[in-house]
């Protein structure tokens, strides 16, 4: 029997798998309504989160943060049954993963961190991507199982924080293009330029082919071979940041980054690559 504790967009429909796949499956929820709607598909509901582990070969966790995930294993604890395998994939500090790993070890219970990148619809179909690292033999054991739940499997080796810390990293890099983009929509808006057209601009140019090339750039440190000098790259931010408050739509990141670019090119970096602004976290 699985359990599965935290059923919000997440966890419920990666229930809802399981429970076409066959398992049976317990859940739990703060919210009980949201726990208790999922008895429709063929789960069983607890209004208490250590009835619900009770008889748990593994228990798995949607919640929201470090200190949820702590709060909620310890109210569960006393329903642990020996040999249950704890996975958390919820999005948290890499040290706290690492923290887990060996506060459950000590007490008897295999915890693991396994992150994903997936989102609900992802889970009921059971395709995406989840992270794991920590113990080899654990991996093994877990992998087929996790493999059930979505489309692919990354193990990041031993270290039992790296998962979480990928997590975060990718998860960075969403918010950073999230963010990026509403800049994009807002320069559009103040400019008069339709979404369409900014739409049929990414339909052909896709600037996300461009992103091995770009890390490659910044990670190979020549910096001083420019194919966009910084300090053009800056007169081009300058520009954004004018047209956009001449239109009443000041935008959110580019200013940061203009900021950045004027740091480096105070440092005479004005006429290298202008992926130098990463300089410091490459060497």
């Amino acid at each position: 029997m699985i359990a599965f504790i935290g059923t919000g967009l997440l966890g419920s429909n990666f229930t809802k798998a399981l429970l076409k796949k066959g398992e049976q499956i317990h859940v739990w929820n703060r919210t009980a309504a949201k726990a208790k709607a999922l008895e429709a598909d063929g789960a069983i509901a607890f209004d208490n989160v250590d009835e619900a582990v009770k008889g748990a070969t593994r228990i798995h966790l949607t919640l929201k943060d470090d200190a949820a995930v702590n709060e909620v294993l310890q109210k569960a604890s006393a329903g642990f049954e020996p040999g249950v395998i704890i996975i958390d994939h919820t999005t948290t500090l890499a040290s706290g993963a690492a923290a887990r790993t060996e506060e459950w070890k000590k007490r008897g219970y295999t915890y693991i961190h396994a992150p994903v990148f997936m989102g609900p619809q992802n889970a009921l179909e059971s395709t995406g991507t989840i992270l794991v690292s920590g113990d080899a033999d654990v991996i093994n054991k877990i992998e087929p199982e996790l493999a059930k739940m979505t489309g692919k499997v990354l193990n990041f080796g031993t270290d039992t924080n790296k998962a979480a810390g990928i997590k975060l990293i990718g998860n960075l890099f969403l918010v950073g293009m999230t963010a990026g983009l509403a800049d994009t929509l807002s320069l559009a808006k103040t400019l008069g330029i339709s979404i369409d057209d900014v739409s049929q601009l990414f339909g052909t140019w896709n600037p996300a082919a461009m992103l091995p090339v770009r890390l490659k750039k910044m990670t190979s440190k020549t910096f001083d071979q420019p194919s966009w000098e910084l300090s053009m790259a800056r007169k081009d931010a300058g520009l954004m940041i004018t047209e956009a408050e001449a239109g009443g739509a000041p935008l959110a990141v580019i200013p940061a980054i203009a900021k950045e670019m004027d740091k480096w090119i105070a440092r005479g970096h004005g006429g290298d690559d202008w992926t130098v602004i990463a300089k410091d976290a490459v060497e």
